[in-house]
């Protein structure tokens, strides 16, 4: 089959605008139908306003559309919104991007709430959000709650609005996104984000804890409850592992040492991943082993040189105390 490759960035600017225009007129135009908006909607003008707001990024123009078209009975008053937050005298793809995802996290703000309201929810979107961005794999609303100690409720409330930005299934049990991965740049730099900056180190470091302590609530020996010692993971139902240590469970297991590391923080004596570790080493050890997860737990072990060299004293003891019982 003969193919033809192209570099992006020598794609001729009036060729992507052209292919950017086609795209809003489809998109635009198919919100025009389902909204039963007047013909002519939006109009060639202000498509091609979008096109120049665009500049070049067609994931401006998908999360412009997306936008729009969740507002429903209110998609023209967000176009208006869009258009005059676009409106900029400073010019540049990533400023223009910048104005489209602080316009959809606004607007997700009801200006009707009080200002305690406000804060509280400024707070609640930085937590959850800042989650969704940094895992190292993605987990459905129900285990993010579990995780992060917050409602199912509270955490649905946070995100109603943000679908132009997270792809949020209908069904709970299937993992949050992010439409494209600039967003998660967008909130971790907080000369771009502004009130909803991530700060990513504090972020790692809710998720390192969060971590712990639902490893701490929910491994323990024998934690399939086989009572029969030297059972292979291949005798035994997945549905029952799964069951029994749940997605966030093996999440927390596979990734807190990695929030740990990317947290910034230490490990010191008599500290919170210490006593975790004092504890439970040997459930983590299992429990890893049930998912498949072995070679994982022994190079984040191994990984923790780096932060206390009683981890592996701890290791050692535990294996001598393991085979001496």
């Amino acid at each position: 089959m003969e193919h033809q490759d192209f570099v992006l960035h020598s794609i001729s600017p009036a060729i992507v605008d052209h292919d950017i225009a086609l795209f809003l007129e489809y998109y635009l135009g198919l919100i025009r139908r389902e909204l039963w908006l007047h013909e002519g909607w939006p109009g060639k003008e202000i498509v091609m306003q979008m096109v120049h707001n665009a500049s070049g990024l067609f994931i401006w123009a998908a999360t412009a559309c997306r936008y729009i078209r969740e507002g429903k009975r209110y998609a023209a008053k967000r176009l208006d919104t869009i258009l005059q937050s676009g409106a900029s005298t400073t010019i540049g793809p990533e400023k223009h991007l910048d104005e489209i995802y602080t316009t959809v996290l606004q607007q997700s703000i009801s200006p009707e709430y009080t200002n305690e309201e406000k804060g509280e929810l400024y707070q609640m979107l930085r937590k959850v959000l800042g989650s969704v961005v940094i895992l190292f794999s993605p987990l459905p609303i129900h285990s993010l709650s579990r995780m992060l100690y917050v409602t199912k409720e509270d955490i649905n409330l946070a995100l109603v609005d943000l679908h132009s930005v997270l792809v949020i299934p209908n069904d709970q049990t299937c993992p949050i996104r992010l439409h494209h991965p600039s967003f998660r740049d967008f909130l971790l730099s907080k000369d771009r984000c502004g009130d909803f900056w991530v700060d990513e180190k504090d972020a790692h470091q809710i998720l390192t804890a969060s971590c712990i302590q639902l490893m701490s609530q929910t491994i323990k020996k024998d934690v399939c409850e086989l009572h029969a010692p030297g059972s292979q993971t291949s005798q035994v139902e997945s549905s029952w592992i799964k069951k029994c240590l749940p997605p966030e469970v093996q999440y927390a297991c596979l990734y807190w040492v990695q929030h740990l590391q990317r947290s910034g923080s230490q490990v010191h004596d008599g500290e919170e991943v210490h006593r975790f570790l004092q504890a439970h080493l040997l459930h983590w050890l299992e429990a890893l082993g049930w998912m498949g997860k072995t070679t994982e737990g022994i190079e984040a072990i191994l990984s923790l040189e780096g932060y206390v060299l009683v981890c592996y004293l701890l290791f050692n003891r535990s294996l001598i105390n393991l085979s001496l019982g």
